[in-house]
Protein backbone atom coordinates (compact mmCIF):
# COMPACT_ATOMS: atom_id res chain seq x y z
CA UNK A 1 0.00 0.00 0.00
CA UNK A 2 1.19 3.67 -0.74
CA UNK A 3 1.75 5.15 2.56
CA UNK A 4 0.51 9.02 2.79
CA UNK A 5 2.94 11.58 3.69
CA UNK A 6 0.88 13.36 6.55
CA UNK A 7 2.75 16.35 8.06
CA UNK A 8 1.81 19.36 10.29
CA UNK A 9 0.93 22.79 7.46
CA UNK A 10 2.55 24.62 10.44
CA UNK A 11 5.92 23.43 11.53
CA UNK A 12 6.37 20.30 9.22
CA UNK A 13 6.37 17.93 11.88
CA UNK A 14 5.57 14.27 10.14
CA UNK A 15 2.57 12.67 11.92
CA UNK A 16 3.08 9.86 13.71
CA UNK A 17 3.26 6.31 13.73
CA UNK A 18 1.33 6.21 17.01
CA UNK A 19 -2.10 7.58 18.18
CA UNK A 20 -4.52 9.86 16.97
CA UNK A 21 -3.60 13.45 17.49
CA UNK A 22 -5.86 15.65 15.89
CA UNK A 23 -3.61 18.37 15.54
CA UNK A 24 -0.16 18.58 15.68
CA UNK A 25 0.85 18.50 19.52
CA UNK A 26 3.90 20.32 19.35
CA UNK A 27 2.19 23.70 17.73
CA UNK A 28 -1.22 23.26 17.54
CA UNK A 29 -0.91 23.31 13.44
CA UNK A 30 -3.40 21.19 11.65
CA UNK A 31 -2.52 18.65 9.07
CA UNK A 32 -2.79 17.78 6.07
CA UNK A 33 -1.26 15.13 2.51
CA UNK A 34 0.62 18.04 1.11
CA UNK A 35 1.94 15.47 -1.77
CA UNK A 36 -0.64 14.93 -4.88
CA UNK A 37 -2.61 11.71 -4.05
CA UNK A 38 -1.01 8.66 -6.16
CA UNK A 39 -3.64 6.83 -8.26
CA UNK A 40 -2.62 4.31 -10.71
CA UNK A 41 -5.49 2.61 -12.72
CA UNK A 42 -3.62 -0.99 -12.27
CA UNK A 43 -4.21 -0.80 -8.57
CA UNK A 44 -7.88 -0.38 -8.89
CA UNK A 45 -8.98 -4.00 -7.29
CA UNK A 46 -12.15 -5.07 -8.62
CA UNK A 47 -12.61 -7.74 -6.95
CA UNK A 48 -13.74 -5.17 -3.63
CA UNK A 49 -16.91 -3.00 -3.41
CA UNK A 50 -17.30 0.66 -3.49
CA UNK A 51 -14.71 3.01 -2.16
CA UNK A 52 -12.51 -0.32 -0.89
CA UNK A 53 -11.47 -0.43 -5.31
CA UNK A 54 -9.26 2.41 -4.47
CA UNK A 55 -7.63 1.08 -1.19
CA UNK A 56 -4.41 1.88 -2.74
CA UNK A 57 -4.76 5.88 -2.58
CA UNK A 58 -5.67 5.47 1.57
CA UNK A 59 -2.31 4.97 3.20
CA UNK A 60 -3.73 2.34 5.29
CA UNK A 61 -1.07 -0.54 6.71
CA UNK A 62 -1.37 -3.51 4.46
CA UNK A 63 -2.79 -5.79 7.39
CA UNK A 64 -5.63 -2.63 8.42
CA UNK A 65 -9.11 -3.98 7.83
CA UNK A 66 -11.51 -2.77 5.96
CA UNK A 67 -14.68 -0.93 7.84
CA UNK A 68 -17.45 -1.29 5.57
CA UNK A 69 -20.96 -0.89 5.40
CA UNK A 70 -21.43 -0.33 1.08
CA UNK A 71 -20.22 3.46 0.52
CA UNK A 72 -19.34 4.39 -2.21
CA UNK A 73 -20.31 3.18 -5.93
CA UNK A 74 -23.55 6.00 -6.07
CA UNK A 75 -25.56 6.43 -9.73
CA UNK A 76 -24.62 9.72 -11.69
CA UNK A 77 -27.95 10.26 -13.05
CA UNK A 78 -28.50 13.24 -16.12
CA UNK A 79 -31.53 15.32 -15.61
CA UNK A 80 -32.38 18.66 -17.65
CA UNK A 81 -31.57 21.56 -15.74
CA UNK A 82 -32.25 25.37 -17.02
CA UNK A 83 -32.35 23.93 -20.55
CA UNK A 84 -29.04 21.68 -20.57
CA UNK A 85 -28.75 18.34 -19.27
CA UNK A 86 -26.62 17.85 -16.30
CA UNK A 87 -25.33 14.96 -14.55
CA UNK A 88 -26.68 14.37 -10.75
CA UNK A 89 -23.96 12.43 -8.72
CA UNK A 90 -26.17 10.97 -6.13
CA UNK A 91 -24.32 10.89 -2.61
CA UNK A 92 -27.06 11.35 -0.82
CA UNK A 93 -27.81 7.15 -1.18
CA UNK A 94 -24.52 6.33 0.97
CA UNK A 95 -25.38 3.60 3.84
CA UNK A 96 -26.21 7.01 5.97
CA UNK A 97 -27.60 8.72 3.58
CA UNK A 98 -24.76 11.47 3.03
CA UNK A 99 -21.21 11.56 1.13
CA UNK A 100 -19.56 11.91 4.85
CA UNK A 101 -19.72 8.18 4.68
CA UNK A 102 -16.60 8.05 2.02
CA UNK A 103 -14.55 9.36 4.64
CA UNK A 104 -15.75 8.13 7.87
CA UNK A 105 -15.07 4.70 6.30
CA UNK A 106 -11.17 5.85 5.96
CA UNK A 107 -11.04 7.83 8.93
CA UNK A 108 -12.46 4.73 11.50
CA UNK A 109 -10.36 2.19 9.45
CA UNK A 110 -7.47 4.23 10.47
CA UNK A 111 -8.64 4.67 14.35
CA UNK A 112 -9.32 0.83 14.39
CA UNK A 113 -5.66 0.48 12.98
CA UNK A 114 -4.30 2.03 15.66
CA UNK A 115 -5.65 0.61 18.22
CA UNK A 116 -8.42 3.13 19.55
CA UNK A 117 -11.33 1.75 21.33
CA UNK A 118 -13.40 4.91 21.82
CA UNK A 119 -13.11 8.39 20.15
CA UNK A 120 -15.61 11.65 20.19
CA UNK A 121 -16.43 13.52 17.12
CA UNK A 122 -18.49 16.80 16.71
CA UNK A 123 -21.58 17.57 13.70
CA UNK A 124 -24.53 19.26 12.69
CA UNK A 125 -25.73 16.12 11.84
CA UNK A 126 -24.55 14.29 9.10
CA UNK A 127 -20.68 13.49 9.77
CA UNK A 128 -22.09 12.67 13.07
CA UNK A 129 -24.54 9.62 12.08
CA UNK A 130 -21.96 8.41 9.56
CA UNK A 131 -19.34 8.39 12.50
CA UNK A 132 -21.73 6.63 14.91
CA UNK A 133 -22.43 4.19 12.42
CA UNK A 134 -18.83 2.94 11.24
CA UNK A 135 -17.72 3.01 14.80
CA UNK A 136 -20.55 0.69 15.50
CA UNK A 137 -19.24 -1.60 12.44
CA UNK A 138 -15.79 -0.92 13.89
CA UNK A 139 -16.56 -1.85 17.80
CA UNK A 140 -15.73 1.56 18.46
CA UNK A 141 -17.24 3.80 21.78
CA UNK A 142 -18.33 6.67 19.82
CA UNK A 143 -19.47 10.00 21.80
CA UNK A 144 -20.65 12.66 19.13
CA UNK A 145 -21.74 16.85 20.41
CA UNK A 146 -24.01 18.09 18.19
CA UNK A 147 -26.05 21.17 18.29
CA UNK A 148 -29.06 21.75 20.11
CA UNK A 149 -31.21 22.74 17.01
CA UNK A 150 -29.57 19.64 14.79
CA UNK A 151 -32.06 18.29 12.75
CA UNK A 152 -34.24 15.10 14.41
CA UNK A 153 -33.63 12.68 12.16
CA UNK A 154 -29.69 13.00 12.51
CA UNK A 155 -29.85 13.09 16.23
CA UNK A 156 -32.23 10.28 16.00
CA UNK A 157 -29.89 8.20 13.53
CA UNK A 158 -26.77 9.18 15.77
CA UNK A 159 -28.56 7.75 19.02
CA UNK A 160 -30.11 4.85 17.01
CA UNK A 161 -26.31 3.40 16.35
CA UNK A 162 -25.41 3.50 19.71
CA UNK A 163 -23.57 6.48 20.57
CA UNK A 164 -23.85 8.71 22.87
CA UNK A 165 -25.70 12.09 21.66
CA UNK A 166 -24.65 15.20 23.95
CA UNK A 167 -26.23 18.40 22.61
CA UNK A 168 -24.56 21.65 22.95
CA UNK A 169 -26.59 24.94 22.78
CA UNK A 170 -25.23 27.56 20.97
CA UNK A 171 -23.61 27.83 17.52
CA UNK A 172 -21.96 25.30 15.51
CA UNK A 173 -18.81 26.91 16.72
CA UNK A 174 -19.68 26.18 20.20
CA UNK A 175 -20.24 22.76 19.44
CA UNK A 176 -17.03 22.56 18.39
CA UNK A 177 -15.11 24.02 21.22
CA UNK A 178 -17.20 22.02 23.64
CA UNK A 179 -15.77 18.49 21.86
CA UNK A 180 -12.14 20.31 21.83
CA UNK A 181 -12.16 20.25 25.66
CA UNK A 182 -13.01 17.09 25.72
CA UNK A 183 -9.84 16.16 23.35
CA UNK A 184 -7.84 18.43 25.00
CA UNK A 185 -9.02 16.15 28.71
CA UNK A 186 -7.29 13.48 26.61
CA UNK A 187 -10.35 11.90 24.11
CA UNK A 188 -9.65 10.46 21.21
CA UNK A 189 -11.42 13.32 18.38
CA UNK A 190 -11.91 11.73 14.89
CA UNK A 191 -12.47 14.89 13.58
CA UNK A 192 -13.79 15.30 10.01
CA UNK A 193 -12.75 18.52 9.89
CA UNK A 194 -9.21 18.04 11.41
CA UNK A 195 -7.92 14.94 10.28
CA UNK A 196 -6.87 14.41 6.57
CA UNK A 197 -7.69 10.82 6.56
CA UNK A 198 -11.14 11.30 4.98
CA UNK A 199 -10.00 13.68 1.96
CA UNK A 200 -8.79 10.24 0.00
CA UNK A 201 -11.99 8.42 0.85
CA UNK A 202 -13.47 11.33 -0.49
CA UNK A 203 -11.46 11.55 -3.68
CA UNK A 204 -13.12 8.14 -4.60
CA UNK A 205 -15.92 10.25 -5.51
CA UNK A 206 -13.87 11.53 -8.25
CA UNK A 207 -12.56 8.64 -9.54
CA UNK A 208 -16.22 6.81 -10.08
CA UNK A 209 -17.32 10.44 -11.56
CA UNK A 210 -14.21 9.85 -14.23
CA UNK A 211 -15.21 6.24 -14.80
CA UNK A 212 -18.72 6.87 -15.29
CA UNK A 213 -18.48 9.94 -17.77
CA UNK A 214 -15.88 7.97 -19.49
CA UNK A 215 -13.78 11.75 -19.44
CA UNK A 216 -13.11 14.13 -16.78
CA UNK A 217 -16.23 16.51 -16.08
CA UNK A 218 -15.81 19.80 -17.42
CA UNK A 219 -17.19 21.36 -13.95
CA UNK A 220 -18.05 20.11 -10.31
CA UNK A 221 -20.66 22.00 -7.95
CA UNK A 222 -21.07 20.89 -4.33
CA UNK A 223 -22.10 22.28 -1.35
CA UNK A 224 -19.09 23.77 0.58
CA UNK A 225 -18.94 24.47 4.52
CA UNK A 226 -15.50 22.95 5.74
CA UNK A 227 -15.27 22.35 2.16
CA UNK A 228 -13.59 19.24 2.14
CA UNK A 229 -15.49 17.60 -0.25
CA UNK A 230 -14.45 19.97 -3.10
CA UNK A 231 -11.06 19.62 -1.81
CA UNK A 232 -10.91 15.70 -1.72
CA UNK A 233 -12.70 15.62 -5.43
CA UNK A 234 -9.97 18.17 -6.62
CA UNK A 235 -7.87 16.19 -5.41
CA UNK A 236 -8.79 12.73 -6.59
CA UNK A 237 -8.94 14.93 -9.99
CA UNK A 238 -5.24 15.80 -9.79
CA UNK A 239 -4.50 12.85 -8.39
CA UNK A 240 -5.77 10.86 -12.30
CA UNK A 241 -3.59 14.05 -13.85
CA UNK A 242 -0.67 13.69 -12.31
CA UNK A 243 -0.58 9.56 -13.47
CA UNK A 244 -0.72 10.72 -16.67
CA UNK A 245 -3.67 12.11 -18.45
CA UNK A 246 -2.97 14.70 -20.45
CA UNK A 247 -6.53 16.51 -19.70
CA UNK A 248 -7.88 20.23 -17.98
CA UNK A 249 -9.26 19.79 -14.49
CA UNK A 250 -12.97 20.17 -14.32
CA UNK A 251 -13.78 23.84 -13.13
CA UNK A 252 -14.54 23.54 -8.90
CA UNK A 253 -17.76 25.51 -7.80
CA UNK A 254 -18.64 25.37 -4.14
CA UNK A 255 -21.90 26.92 -3.30
CA UNK A 256 -22.56 28.61 0.38
CA UNK A 257 -25.42 29.69 2.02
CA UNK A 258 -25.24 33.25 2.29
CA UNK A 259 -25.92 33.66 5.88
CA UNK A 260 -22.71 31.53 6.99
CA UNK A 261 -20.48 32.22 3.62
CA UNK A 262 -16.96 32.76 4.45
CA UNK A 263 -15.34 30.98 1.20
CA UNK A 264 -17.44 33.24 -0.46
CA UNK A 265 -16.61 36.56 0.85
CA UNK A 266 -13.03 35.69 1.05
CA UNK A 267 -13.15 35.00 -2.93
CA UNK A 268 -14.81 38.19 -3.60
CA UNK A 269 -13.27 40.40 -1.61
CA UNK A 270 -10.27 39.26 0.22
CA UNK A 271 -9.12 38.11 3.53
CA UNK A 272 -10.40 41.29 4.97
CA UNK A 273 -13.75 40.55 4.84
CA UNK A 274 -13.43 37.81 7.01
CA UNK A 275 -14.47 40.00 10.15
CA UNK A 276 -17.30 40.67 8.42
CA UNK A 277 -18.71 37.57 8.01
CA UNK A 278 -21.40 36.08 10.48
CA UNK A 279 -22.39 32.15 11.69
CA UNK A 280 -26.33 33.08 10.77
CA UNK A 281 -29.44 31.32 11.13
CA UNK A 282 -29.40 29.28 7.75
CA UNK A 283 -31.57 25.98 6.44
CA UNK A 284 -28.57 24.56 5.51
CA UNK A 285 -27.28 23.43 8.62
CA UNK A 286 -24.38 21.08 6.98
CA UNK A 287 -22.49 24.19 5.73
CA UNK A 288 -22.64 26.57 8.54
CA UNK A 289 -18.99 26.68 9.27
CA UNK A 290 -17.82 30.12 10.03
CA UNK A 291 -13.71 29.21 9.99
CA UNK A 292 -13.42 26.53 7.31
CA UNK A 293 -9.66 24.91 8.78
CA UNK A 294 -9.05 24.11 4.99
CA UNK A 295 -10.49 27.41 3.86
CA UNK A 296 -6.52 28.26 1.89
CA UNK A 297 -6.48 25.24 0.34
CA UNK A 298 -9.86 25.03 -0.89
CA UNK A 299 -9.61 28.31 -2.62
CA UNK A 300 -6.41 27.18 -3.59
CA UNK A 301 -8.19 24.57 -5.85
CA UNK A 302 -11.01 26.87 -6.79
CA UNK A 303 -8.39 29.23 -8.02
CA UNK A 304 -6.41 26.27 -9.99
CA UNK A 305 -9.73 25.08 -11.96
CA UNK A 306 -10.71 28.99 -12.65
CA UNK A 307 -13.79 27.78 -10.73
CA UNK A 308 -15.42 29.40 -8.30
CA UNK A 309 -17.65 29.80 -4.87
CA UNK A 310 -21.13 30.92 -4.69
CA UNK A 311 -23.69 32.16 -2.23
CA UNK A 312 -27.28 31.22 -1.90
CA UNK A 313 -30.23 32.89 -0.30
CA UNK A 314 -32.08 30.63 2.31
CA UNK A 315 -35.25 31.85 0.40
CA UNK A 316 -33.56 29.76 -2.65
CA UNK A 317 -32.92 26.88 -0.87
CA UNK A 318 -36.72 24.79 -0.66
CA UNK A 319 -38.01 25.80 -4.08
CA UNK A 320 -34.48 24.16 -5.54
CA UNK A 321 -35.43 21.05 -3.07
CA UNK A 322 -38.71 21.18 -4.52
CA UNK A 323 -37.15 21.10 -8.20
CA UNK A 324 -34.93 18.54 -7.73
CA UNK A 325 -37.84 15.99 -6.05
CA UNK A 326 -39.54 16.84 -8.97
CA UNK A 327 -36.54 15.03 -11.56
CA UNK A 328 -36.90 12.41 -8.47
CA UNK A 329 -33.94 13.52 -6.28
CA UNK A 330 -35.04 13.88 -3.04
CA UNK A 331 -32.34 16.12 -0.76
CA UNK A 332 -32.25 17.84 2.14
CA UNK A 333 -31.68 21.94 2.20
CA UNK A 334 -28.27 21.64 2.38
CA UNK A 335 -28.05 19.39 -0.85
CA UNK A 336 -30.48 21.62 -2.50
CA UNK A 337 -28.37 25.33 -2.56
CA UNK A 338 -26.55 23.10 -5.39
CA UNK A 339 -29.91 23.87 -7.62
CA UNK A 340 -29.78 28.33 -7.03
CA UNK A 341 -25.99 27.72 -7.65
CA UNK A 342 -26.44 26.15 -10.89
CA UNK A 343 -28.85 28.36 -11.87
CA UNK A 344 -26.20 31.42 -11.33
CA UNK A 345 -23.58 30.07 -13.17
CA UNK A 346 -24.74 27.13 -15.33
CA UNK A 347 -24.73 29.14 -18.76
CA UNK A 348 -20.94 30.01 -18.26
CA UNK A 349 -20.21 26.07 -17.64
CA UNK A 350 -18.52 23.48 -19.99
CA UNK A 351 -20.11 20.33 -20.39
CA UNK A 352 -20.15 18.07 -19.16
CA UNK A 353 -21.38 19.56 -15.39
CA UNK A 354 -21.65 17.40 -12.51
CA UNK A 355 -23.82 17.95 -9.67
CA UNK A 356 -22.80 16.88 -5.83
CA UNK A 357 -26.14 15.67 -4.15
CA UNK A 358 -24.43 15.22 -0.64
CA UNK A 359 -27.28 14.52 1.54
CA UNK A 360 -30.99 12.47 2.02
CA UNK A 361 -34.02 14.39 2.01
CA UNK A 362 -35.26 11.97 4.56
CA UNK A 363 -32.50 13.63 7.19
CA UNK A 364 -34.90 16.63 7.38
CA UNK A 365 -38.13 17.08 9.31
CA UNK A 366 -39.31 20.68 9.10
Amino acid sequence: MTRLDISCLNCGRVYPVDGVPYRCPVCGGLYDIPAPLQFDRAKIDSSQPGIWRYRSTFGLSAGAEAVSLGEGGTPLIWAEAFGRKVAFKCEFLNPTGSFKDRGSAVIVATLRSRGVTEAVEDSSGNAGASFAAYAARAGIGARVFVPANAAGPKREQIAAFGAELISVKGSRTAVAEAVQKEAEAGSIYASHAWLPFNLPGYATAAYEIVEQLGAMPGAVIVPAGQGGLLLGLYRGFDAIRQAGAQVRLPKMIGVQAMACAPLWATLAYGAGSRPLIAEGQTLAEGVRVLHPLRGEAVLRAVRMTNGGVLAVDDADILPGRDALAKRGLYVEPTSAMVWSGLEQVLSSLPDPVVVILTGSGYKYNR
